[in-house]
């Protein structure tokens, strides 16, 4: 009898064991910096990107190695002169609310992204569509003028100014993702609000405390929802990469999205295969204010850029191998195969160094007139150790260094307000085309953050952006490029790795060229 009860009781406890098995849990993940919004009209970093593409969905989506799928359109046409998209919506696509998702709700987006009412930084993304940047601009008041058009509830037409061979890629951010317009129009500013909220994308957003986390659920009412592993996900936000390793160590995140480069070989040795480190095509840089003197000045720009001693950042600085950065483009972009490149890069350092001394005291910096800088940073241990490492590289020029760190939200803001001297930004590719770097030196885009201005420039990326042929068009971005890098519009500085931390029981993360891994796609497995 004891014996026959303890095997009913082991089979039962067995049973509830494989069933919790069977079952996914929330992926826990260090996102990083905390989200200022779930609009995807009102975010703009890597950290939002990563909530955002989990709970909203365009036309065009990304696979598993961040390549564009059909996402809510089930498939497109291109018109023979490479002008008119014309796309056919899936049946039964809905918002999480069970309103269906309409060819209007794109419409009433893409006029909602370019309304200059909305202010949405990212706006010119989406610069190729027919008006798009005259209503962006205000210079066309008629929103319905905007080359999106719904030819009935499951048709989209979208016309181009000129063919983009990067259109398609583009469709992917989530300045092409729908807003739902019976919310919008219902809820004002708060159909954002977690109460309010319905999203179209795999998952559901179900709390968002600022300065803490996000956490979501899988959307059932989602196509593909047969397909989604994991049940939901936790974003947490935090900046102090040392704490979030010692959390990770407890078991709190599966997932890191960075890591303190200094505890690389320790990870290595004793996570092995955990520490993710692989190319992607993003460009860490230092803006600098062209607007303020003395650093309107071209020849002060170039002697800062010259005594920064790339070539120890990534092996040493960082411990983690990045490349140095001496193009504005990173390498591998599609059709862009040989960027500009600054003049003085082979030089010797030491030469590099005298010649930034000498152009300093041109420009009346000397000794006994120190130039003297806020060098400004997000709250980061690896940005903070190369802010101190370039702050010594400049010390021999008689530069005077002033660190400057806020919360990452913080810092952008105040770089988009112009508050800066010289300032730390990175930027990863929205897109496969070296025109995603370009655009952010060009007059007037919000995320130029040194002002910097050449008419010249400008109208060789819209040149280059308006001809078809491929060969054409790189030789005028490299013009383009090398201008700016003549110029010294920026400081780039090195080309990024991604650097995450991946518990062995995440499964399906796949390292790509642009460090997306959407949630749909991975599984976890005790």
């Amino acid at each position: 009898m004891f014996n026959r009860s303890l095997k009913y009781l082991f089979a039962c406890f067995l049973t509830v064991f494989l069933a919790g098995q069977a079952l996914s849990a929330t992926l826990n993940i260090h996102n990083g910096g905390d989200a200022s919004s779930l609009d995807p009209h009102k975010v703009s970093g890597d950290w939002e990107n990563r909530i955002v593409g989990d709970i909203f969905e365009g036309l065009v989506t990304e696979d598993r190695a961040a390549e564009p799928i059909p996402g809510q359109a089930e498939s497109w046409t291109v018109s023979d002169d490479g002008l008119v998209y014309t796309f056919k919506l899936r049946d039964g696509i809905s918002w999480t609310d069970g309103t269906p998702v309409t060819a209007n709700d794109f419409v009433f987006a893409f006029q909602r992204l370019m309304n200059p009412e909305t202010a949405a930084n990212y706006a010119y993304l989406q610069y190729p569509i027919k008006n798009a940047q005259k209503i962006n601009k205000g210079e066309i008041k008629d929103l319905n003028e905007l080359g999106v058009k719904a030819l009935d509830d499951k048709t989209l037409e979208i016309t181009l100014e000129q063919p983009t061979p990067y259109f398609i890629g583009a469709l992917t951010h989530y300045t092409a993702y729908p807003i739902p317009q019976h919310l919008v129009e219902a809820k004002g500013t708060d159909w954002v609000k977690i109460d309010n909220i319905a999203t179209n994308g795999p998952y559901k957003p179900t709390e968002w405390v600022p300065g803490s986390h996000v956490t979501t659920a899988r959307n059932d009412g989602y196509y593909d929802a047969s397909n989604v592993k994991v049940d939901g996900a936790k974003f947490f936000t935090l900046e102090d990469h040392s704490a979030a390793l010692k959390r990770y160590r407890a078991g709190e995140f599966d997932i890191m999205t960075e890591f303190p480069t200094d505890q690389y070989e320790w990870m290595k040795e004793n996570l092995p295969g955990q520490p993710q480190v692989a190319p992607f095509a993003g460009l860490y840089y230092y803006v600098i204010n062209s607007n303020r003197a003395p650093f309107d000045n071209a020849d002060v720009r170039k002697a800062l850029s010259m005594a920064v001693n790339r070539e120890v950042i990534g092996p040493q600085v960082l411990g983690t191998g990045e490349l140095p950065a001496y193009s504005w483009v990173p390498p591998g972009m599609a059709n862009y195969k040989d960027p500009a490149t600054v003049a003085w890069k082979d030089m010797p350092y030491g030469e590099k160094v005298a010649e930034a001394k000498r152009l300093l005291e041109g420009a009346g910096f000397d000794a006994s007139n120190p130039l003297k800088l806020q060098l400004r940073y997000n709250t980061n241990e690896n940005h903070k150790r190369i802010a101190v490492a370039v702050a010594a590289m400049w010390k021999p020029l008689g530069i005077e260094v002033e660190l400057f760190n806020t919360e990452t939200k913080v810092h952008y803001d105040e770089l988009q307000q112009g508050i800066l001297e010289i300032a730390r930004a990175g930027w990863l590719a929205d897109y496969n085309d070296a025109d995603n770097f370009l655009n952010l030196l060009k007059s007037g885009v919000d995320y130029n953050y040194g002002r910097w201005s050449n008419p010249e420039f400008d109208a060789l990326v819209d040149k280059a952006n308006a001809t078809t042929d491929t060969d054409a068009r790189a030789a005028l971005l490299k013009q383009a490029e090398q201008i700016a890098l003549d110029e010294t519009a920026a400081i780039p500085i090195y080309y990024y790795l991604a650097r995450n931390v991946v518990s062995p029981k995440v499964k399906g993360f796949e390292n790509n060229a642009f460090d997306i891994h959407r949630t749909r796609w991975l599984e976890l497995v005790e």
